[in-house]
């Protein structure tokens, strides 16, 4: 837990210590347009109090008199513009702040944050919840997601609910990679390629070092959300691929990947502003690989054990049908392959 603790400057600490001392365990906060509610740990020896400076978030308590756990309710945002709350949490002339950012919306959800770790970037794309048809089926012409070139293990297609989440707008490259791990695995080497032979268990360590660096909770996509934002979100105009019914538009693959891995976002990006959902590199989610059920489902997160972890999308040494975005495959979660990467969420 990271605390950020308010004392006098030094030529004012016995005043500090008879006015007392006030941390919380969070000072950033980012939020979907979709809004969320969330906790601050306070430890104070005082009583204290915690104001908002904007009416779309809510505090519970906003008030004590030592330590307690505050919750926060963000409101949804209804317009384009993200925007930016503080909150002060404060005893008698000392306090400390949580800054909230509210990420704006749209049709399709839209707005973008920018990450840097020690002077590698990458952006977060914002994806508005909505229900959605996973998967797919080559039986009925007029049915729903239908698609002749899809597996028996696509189906049954389904109902799919989800909340707002955010994704990486590439995948993560080995500049980034290599910033956080200290290594670089890859097979092809350049800092704006897709980072490679990484396996499930290595994208964990990755994260669980990522996060400790940013303060953030990155993640792997679950296989719905993977498949979701592949589509396009609530944007999505039916593509076969991701972006487009021409794969060479949107994905570099075995016709067109030249027998190696392609520099991140050199396509197409599809409806959200997403790049390489199809092609470039497999991509892990976080999932045991399971057969679908017909039952709708909310916000699902695969099979509780399995032998293989899901890979979604395809990658340049495969041909056209492994780059549709209803395709499924999966792989043991220690192995490692020129042609395997990943996306980040949270």
């Amino acid at each position: 837990m990271i605390f950020a603790a308010v004392c006098c400057v030094a030529v004012l600490f016995t005043a500090c210590e008879k006015e007392g001392m006030i941390s919380i365990s969070l000072v950033s906060k980012d939020v979907s347009a979709e809004g969320e509610t969330f906790q601050v740990q306070v430890t104070s020896t005082a009583a204290w109090t915690a104001t908002a400076n904007q009416t779309w978030l809510t505090l519970s308590p906003a008030s004590g008199t030592g330590d307690a756990y505050v919750t926060v309710t963000v409101a949804a945002n209804t317009s384009t513009t993200a925007d930016v709350a503080e909150v002060l949490f404060a005893i008698s002339g000392v306090s400390v702040k949580l800054t909230v950012n509210r990420a704006g919306t749209g049709s399709g959800g839209g707005g973008s944050k920018t990450y840097t770790v020690n002077g590698v970037s990458f952006k977060m794309i914002t994806v508005a919840g909505g229900t959605f048809q996973m998967g797919a089926q080559s039986t009925d012409p007029n049915g729903q997601n239908y698609d002749a070139e899809a597996n028996s293990y696509e189906n049954p297609v389904h109902q799919v609910t989800l909340i707002a989440f955010t994704i990486g707008e590439t995948e993560v490259t080995q500049a980034l990679w290599e910033e956080v791990m200290g290594s670089n695995p890859s097979y092809f080497k350049d800092p704006d390629l897709p980072v490679e032979q990484v396996s499930w268990d290595d994208c964990q360590t990755f994260l669980t070092k990522l996060n400790q660096l940013t303060g953030k909770t990155f993640r792997l996509p679950t296989e719905a959300e993977w498949e979701y934002a592949a589509r396009g979100g609530n944007k999505s105009q039916g593509y076969k691929y991701s972006g487009s019914n021409t794969i060479g538009n949107v994905a570099w693959y075995y016709d067109n990947g030249g027998s190696k891995t392609h520099a991140v976002g050199t396509k197409q990006a599809n409806e959200l502003g997403i790049y390489d959902m199809s092609g470039n590199v497999w991509e892990w989610c976080s999932d045991w690989y399971d057969s679908y059920s017909s039952s709708s489902q909310t916000n699902p997160t695969g099979a509780a054990s399995g032998s293989y972890r899901v890979l979604r999308g395809g990658s340049w040494n495969y041909n056209a049908t492994f780059c549709r975005v209803s395709l499924r495959s999966g792989y043991y979660p220690d192995g490692r392959y020129f042609s395997r990467g990943l996306r980040l969420v949270f």
